[in-house]
């Protein structure tokens, strides 16, 4: 990765999808950032004094104790803080003043191009034509703004508001539209954790159909071939009772509600997905999560891999078996 990025020249757009530039209320420029993303485990005094060669140990301690380095965007002060690969560390000539906190969602991965977070079950990624409310986007839009006033956040793909996961954003246009043009190449592991319905007899298993859109804006897999957009998902089943599944799925295409669709289309909806045949009320949420998001850099080149935790909720029926399931109306 690289190591430094700067401010870049203004650029004054309207804001489009729903969002009002008006959620990141504009600041006076502070003074000058550095952010140097890390790549491998490091104190962070050891880290510092790699990047800043210019400054001494002694030096380098004295920014630490008045507040001008920050790890994620939070001050630390701590010369031994243990850093790890995604972290970003800011530098500041003068005090840094914290961003307001993530809610929902935390920053894993954070460079000059591109921002991957992991977003809980229940956030928006994007607010729709008829939602003014917090958001992804929303909130990234601020973090960005804080060190400069006319950085802008950019959708490249999203997560349905009650499914948690990995999720990315392009910090440029020219940087959304590369990766939306060769998504398919780009991303090299799309993988999901999904609960469903019922005992899923097959280890493993494909689903291929064509998928539509009706009035009401529910997707469904048209009888006919050729008759929408061609999605494909596979399957592994993980762990399974009577009960439930615990399934990996990995898409081979990405089209909207795919994965809802597809477990339905087998017999076997999603935990708490009413609106896709789901019946069982196991969850206070749906049971679908973004585990894993592997791609090409659309600027480095450089192969990224991130990867999340199993929920432990999903965990949770294969170790107290079938008594928290019950069936909705």
């Amino acid at each position: 990765m690289r190591g430094q990025a700067g401010p870049r020249k203004n650029e004054r757009r309207t804001d489009r999808r729903g969002e009002t530039a008006a959620s990141a209320r504009p600041e006076k420029k502070r003074n000058p950032e550095r952010v140097y993303p890390v790549g491998e485990p490091m104190e962070l005094l050891a880290f510092l004094l790699v990047h800043l060669k210019d400054k001494g140990r002694n030096a380098i301690k004295s920014m630490l104790a008045r507040g001008q380095i920050a790890v994620n965007g939070e001050v630390v002060k701590l010369y031994n803080y243990p850093l790890k690969p995604g972290h970003t560390v800011t530098v500041s000539h003068g005090l840094i003043v914290e961003r307001a906190p993530l809610i929902g969602m935390k920053i894993v991965h954070e460079d000059d191009d591109i921002i991957v977070i992991q977003k809980d079950s229940g956030l928006l990624s994007i607010a729709s034509d008829k939602e003014n409310e917090l958001t992804a986007y929303r909130q990234l839009t601020a973090h960005v703004r804080a060190a400069d006033p006319a950085s802008r956040i950019f959708v490249v793909h999203r997560l349905d508001r009650d499914t948690s996961g990995l999720m990315m954003f392009a910090k440029r246009e020219a940087v959304q539209q590369q990766l939306q043009n060769d998504w398919q190449n780009a991303v090299t592991e799309r993988s999901y954790i999904a609960l469903v319905e019922g005992w899923v007899k097959k280890p493993e298993g494909t689903v291929s159909s064509w998928l539509k859109e009706s009035k009401t804006l529910k997707m469904y897999s048209s009888p006919y071939p050729n008759d929408g957009q061609h999605a494909v998902t596979h399957y592994k089943t993980l762990e399974t009772n009577k009960t439930v599944s615990l399934l990996e799925v990995r898409l081979e295409t990405g089209r909207k509600n795919q994965i809802r669709v597809h477990m339905e289309d087998i017999g076997h909806p999603i935990v708490g997905d009413k609106k896709y045949g789901g019946r069982l009320k196991l969850l206070n949420r749906l049971g679908l999560h973004a585990r894993v998001l592997a791609f090409t850099h659309p600027v480095t080149g450089e192969p990224l891999r991130f990867e999340t935790d199993i929920p432990k909720s999903f965990l949770q029926p294969f170790r107290t078996g079938d008594s928290g399931a019950r069936e909705g109306s």
